[in-house]
């Protein structure tokens, strides 16, 4: 689906799992961000689960090609695994890989940005690290120039609806030179507030909800999590009755 107007607005899911991605999909879905560890902010995903997803989804999917959680200032070992990790989506035939990569000062990291740009013929998405360059819109141009064909942004808010001015400029000043994804709190109550206020033609959305897996809590004294306030009887998983609420919210704006 290539979005032409605010009332044909793309729906992107990201994904962690196979069920994931066909509930996503047989939601409505256009595409599928591939993660591990949305937790985390999403983590480059196995490429059992790629693999699993290409053969069994048909809408187009992206990878996220994030080798640790944290900022995006990135030592020559994580880019090296950066690297490696790009060679197996390109090997799958993945059709695009989001990524981002900062200076400390968080300015785009434009030499190793364009090593991989050149070095991958599908899309590229610079993801939200953009929401931590100290000029979105100088960020934007950079961007452009390095060749990629996607961003994605909250506007530097919290949420893209706090961030809803910003985004508008964004889509004002990138006239069609590159896609601008609004992502950051998006959901079925709020995306055709977005889409007016912005302008959209495209919202990146984690639609989830809590699963349960009676087996983490048979003995209580063991845990897996480091995380605060871990529950490992539980874990989240795209929620369909939410995806199809998206859909039908984006479907009443045309």
């Amino acid at each position: 689906m290539t979005p032409d107007s605010p009332h044909n607005v793309c729906l992107e899911v990201c994904i962690a799992s196979l069920q994931d991605a066909v509930v996503a999909a047989e939601g409505g879905a256009n595409r599928l961000e591939v993660n591990s560890a949305l937790s985390l902010g999403g983590l480059t995903p196995s490429s059992g689960l790629l693999h699993a997803v290409l053969q069994l989804v048909s809408v187009p999917i992206v990878a996220m090609i994030r080798p640790r959680p944290g900022g995006f200032y990135y030592s020559d070992s994580d880019f090296t695994v950066m690297l490696t990790d790009l060679a197996h989506c390109e090997a799958q035939d993945v059709r695009g890989v989001a990524f981002g990569i900062l200076k400390d000062d968080g300015r785009i990291d434009g030499p190793r940005c364009r090593l991989i740009t050149e070095a991958f013929e599908g899309e590229k998405v610079f993801h939200r690290a953009f929401d931590l360059t100290p000029d979105p819109f100088e960020a934007l141009e950079q961007l452009i120039g390095l060749g990629f064909t996607r961003v994605m942004t909250s506007g530097q808010r919290a949420t893209a609806l706090e961030g809803a001015e910003t985004i508008a400029r964004l889509i004002e000043q990138a006239k069609g030179r590159i896609e601008v994804l609004a992502a950051g709190g998006i959901r079925p109550h709020n995306v055709q507030e977005l889409a007016a206020r912005t302008g959209c033609t495209q919202v990146h959305a984690s639609l989830r909800s809590p699963r349960k897996d009676a087996s983490g809590r048979v003995n209580p004294q063991v845990r897996f999590s480091t995380q605060t306030n871990p529950r490992d009887d539980q874990y989240d998983g795209t929620d369909p009755q939410m995806v199809a609420a998206m859909r039908e919210a984006l479907t009443l704006l045309s």
